[in-house]
């Protein structure tokens, strides 16, 4: 099927692929109709999240560039139709060992900084990121803030990077290491999600899945969405440990012993609700499944991979300290427990990472969980156009 063709996909958003360092970047692009031939609208970065695309902005793509805005969403390296350079198909197959320095954090943010340039941009007036696009869209806002005049953190409170620890000795075993050991010793046995997409297996489990893919993808959707009425999200007790990393769902922290696939079945959509989703209608999900059939999930776990392996994060350091001092909002479902997945996260976003993140720019949206921009479109272009606009955010083009 060609991403022209896409269900739900409108017409004026058009797709094609740009040669960006060792990529052909896959993008989706929306620009103003009134915008006068050869002129340059502000352009808006739109970074999605796993296991996503840039197909996943589809409902707010149109309403921005209405609003006088030239929208722009890739799919991320490792994900879709952006595949490594040379590859002769769209089949581009990431496995468990390839070389994981291309995902790490300051490679993707290159990724996106090369984009603005290759869009024929000096700036952009915003980067939007969605669950790890959020993590990718505040490392741009943080390292280049020349370049990304503001950032909108969707779904995932970004902390910003890691600490240096000067003369301290490195501990023996990294955080996760520690948590995974604490939630393995609980009764019943848990491990964190990050740690399972780490494995060599969860790939295999995904592609595998006993239900079938697109009904493990229902399912996954499903339950991180308002539609599972089991969440109700708060903020967690205390710091981070596996006491407190046990209250959350199990899709965030598993039965030990289970796979994803299993573990989202059991709390899977009835016939009705599937029948009835509005936000994710059959023949759009079926997008996702055959774009996962195509590339497999790897090279989007491959930066999990790298988020639990500090190596990959050692280059960041030379940032550490440092404040995203742009314009910055954050906007979330309500019924999202991603604000609150890691105790103390959004209150260091608030307090400290971002410098100029406004009381009104933290944002909860009602009967909404994690897919927001899919199941509260209208709400997320009004606060994304509120934000820009109070800012009178511009872009400068080369």
């Amino acid at each position: 099927m060609s991403s022209d063709t896409w269900p739900g996909l409108p017409r004026e958003i058009r797709s094609r692929s740009l040669l960006i360092n060792d990529l052909e970047v896959h993008i989706l692009e929306a620009r103003p109709e009134a915008a006068p031939e050869g002129d340059h609208p502000p352009l808006l970065i739109l970074l999605h999240g796993f296991p996503e695309l840039a197909y996943s902005w589809r409902k707010i793509m149109l309403p921005l560039s209405h609003a006088g805005y030239y929208v722009v969403a890739p799919d991320q390296r490792g994900y879709g139709r952006t595949k490594r350079r040379g590859t002769q198909t769209v089949h581009d197959r990431y496995t468990f060992d390839d070389d994981l320095a291309p995902f790490r954090m300051l490679s993707l943010t290159m990724d996106i900084v090369s984009l603005v340039y290759a869009l024929g941009y000096k700036t952009a007036a915003a980067v939007v990121g969605h669950d790890f696009g959020s993590a990718v869209a505040g490392h741009c806002a943080l390292i280049r803030p020349d370049v990304f005049r503001s950032v909108v953190l969707m779904s995932a409170a970004y902390t910003g990077t890691p600490a240096l620890l000067l003369d301290q000795t490195p501990p023996a075993k990294s955080l996760m290491q520690s948590l995974s050991e604490g939630l393995a010793a609980l009764t019943p046995a848990r491990k964190h999600y990050t740690h399972y997409y780490s494995t060599r297996e969860a790939n295999a489990d995904m592609m595998g899945a006993p239900q079938g893919l697109a009904q493990f993808l229902r399912a996954y959707y499903h339950v991180k969405s308002a539609d599972w009425k089991g969440n109700a999200p708060y903020r967690l007790p205390g710091a981070v440990s596996a006491s407190s990393l046990s209250l959350l769902p199990l899709y965030y922290v598993m039965n030990i012993g289970e796979t994803m696939p299993e573990t989202v079945a059991r709390d899977g959509p009835s016939a009705i609700e599937v029948a009835t989703n509005a936000w994710l209608p059959a023949e759009e999900l079926a997008v996702y499944a055959a774009e996962y059939a195509r590339t497999g999930f790897q090279g989007g776990l491959n930066r999990y991979r790298c988020a639990t392996d500090p190596q990959w994060s050692e280059d960041l350091k030379v940032f550490a300290g440092k404040r995203i001092e742009v314009p910055a909002m954050f906007l979330s479902g309500k019924q999202d427990w991603g604000v609150y997945q890691y105790p103390g996260a959004a209150e260091k976003m608030r307090e400290e990472t971002c410098a100029n993140m406004r009381e009104e720019d933290f944002v909860l949206v009602p009967e909404a969980g994690h897919w927001i921009q899919q199941e509260a479109p209208e709400a997320v272009v009004m606060h994304l156009v509120r934000f820009l606009r109070q800012h009178k955010l511009r872009s400068v083009s080369s």
